[in-house]
């Protein structure tokens, strides 16, 4: 009999077949890279873990990988409080609890710890349906669960000195909405328990052709062989509605979409440039925008570093240390420089600002790709650096996203439905690419930049990655420097 985790449960919620897959012939899973930043939310989710008993005094301290026949004789010590005390019931359903608390009735009291700032409930985190998934073991197991509770950070809390703990964290009880959803979950339980240990499923589709994209599993294309190279989901903001009538009307590729399908008219274009194979370009409205571009250009990215436990007075929950920048700055004539700044410690980038100013002065547009992820950056250092705020206000208010040119006025089959910097620069910039970097994007670049500044055991040569880490940022400016020149040709050609 295969084991259920909750783990387990919330794959199988998201995609039953790709968990069948992975429990049945682990042979054939396809097996994803474990990333160095999926580790590091691991360990923050330890940290998190480790504030979180020191709300409870006294508390005993299972073995980490502890068995529920350990768990059942330290149950017996009568202590009132467990640390990662484990469950398993008779089918093979298998629980580790965050803390359990004895009450003076009897019952039990779980508390599950999140790293996140709120109770999530959301498809991606479902931490009620976590909850329930414990507190089934436990029934299963002869305990009483009267309570159940989240542990999350707080969201308002800002680092002050030491951790205050009290004040990191909060207890949300949830035991209420746990109730309003047990018995759909348990059912739920015992559906997964048996699908799983099904000896064969129907392997030619699986529950994710009725998702969008970013709802696929990782076995999307084992399961679904038939879905053809430019499928309807890669349609723009396509809705789970319509995607159900296509696929319930076989109609899967983008060349099946009806002529008179509901869609807008940024999605039609999609749509449009696979059937005719072209690429759609608003030149006019392109060369309008591009016009009120006021020069010198400065095009400019951050790399930062997102942290569930603030490192920093003033810091709160997950905000992000800017801790490198590239600048590329463009003048009336063409002439291009180039500013770079990569921190060699975990503090506040003061000396980048400084020198930022210096290079671009208050002068001209700044151009970044997705500008609302530098706007917000640029916020968070206002308030935590006061005395850049003028040049940081500045920057905010003539900041443009040279991302939002390739959401409406320009649409090629090829970069297939995305407007991400790495699908339109190969195609627009064959020359230029990301494939050939040691360091290929902003979640490698931050894991790598943080274990370099933050683990002592760092065993790498600082000197080559700080050079790799810099020659990503530098390239992320120069491919929308080579964009941008792409979209001028086009407006000299709308001119002439």
């Amino acid at each position: 009999m295969h084991q259920l985790t909750k783990t387990d449960f919330k794959y199988y919620l998201d995609c039953p077949e790709s968990l069948w897959l992975l429990k049945n012939k682990p042979q054939i899973y396809p097996k994803g890279e474990f990333s160095l930043f999926a580790e590091k939310l691991i360990k923050e989710g330890y940290e998190v873990e480790a504030y979180a008993k020191q709300l409870f005094a006294n508390g005993l301290d299972l073995p980490e990988y502890g068995s529920p026949t350990e768990t059942q004789q330290a149950l017996a010590d009568n202590y009132r409080v467990y640390f990662q005390p484990s469950f398993i019931t008779n089918k093979d359903i298998f629980a580790r609890i965050d803390i359990l608390e004895r009450l003076a009735d009897g019952t039990w009291h779980i508390y599950e710890v999140k790293s996140s700032t709120a109770i999530k409930k959301d498809r991606k985190h479902r931490q009620i349906e976590d909850a329930c998934f414990q507190k089934y073991v436990l029934t299963e197991c002869g305990l009483t669960v009267s309570k159940v509770s989240i542990i999350h950070l707080n969201k308002e809390y800002i680092k002050h000195g030491d951790i205050v703990t009290s004040q990191l964290l909060e207890i949300a009880e949830i035991t209420e909405d746990v109730n309003n959803i047990y018995s759909t979950v348990v059912n739920d339980i015992n559906a997964a328990s048996n699908f799983i240990n099904k000896e064969e499923i129907d392997e030619s589709q699986c529950a994710c052709k009725y998702n969008t994209r970013s709802n696929h599993c990782d076995t999307f294309s084992y399961f679904n062989k038939g879905v053809p190279e430019f499928s309807i989901y890669e349609i723009p903001r396509i809705s789970v509605s319509k995607i159900e009538q296509l696929v319930d009307h076989n109609q899967l590729s983008i060349l099946d979409v009806p002529m008179d399908f509901g869609l807008s008219d940024i999605q039609q274009m999609r749509v449009e440039s696979v059937r005719q194979e072209e690429v759609l370009i608003n030149k006019p409205a392109i060369a309008k925008t591009l016009a009120n571009l006021k020069c010198p250009l400065h095009f400019v990215d951050y790399e930062t570093y997102p942290t569930a436990v603030p490192k920093l007075d003033g810091m709160g929950p997950h905000n992000h240390l800017v801790f490198q920048v590239s600048i590329h700055s463009m003048q009336q004539d063409g002439e291009l420089t180039h500013f770079e700044w990569l921190g060699n410690t975990f503090e506040q980038p003061a000396d980048m600002l400084q020198k930022m100013k210096a290079f671009t002065g208050q002068t001209g547009t700044f151009i970044s790709w997705n500008a609302p992820f530098e706007v917000s950056r640029n916020k968070d250092m206002i308030n935590w650096m006061p005395q850049f705020k003028d040049y940081l206000n500045y920057m905010n208010t003539h900041m443009f996203d040279l991302m939002t040119i390739f959401k409406t006025d320009y649409v090629d089959y090829r970069f297939h439905g995305s407007s991400s910097i790495k699908k339109v620069l190969p195609v627009l910039c064959p020359k230029f690419s990301y494939t050939d970097l040691e360091v290929q994007d902003g979640t490698m670049a931050l894991d790598t930049w943080g274990r370099m500044i933050l683990d002592e055991n760092f065993a790498e040569d600082k000197e080559a990655t700080r050079k790799n880490l810099l020659e990503y940022c530098k390239l992320d400016t120069l491919a929308m420097v080579e964009i941008y020149k792409v979209l001028i040709k086009l407006k000299k050609k709308t001119k002439e």
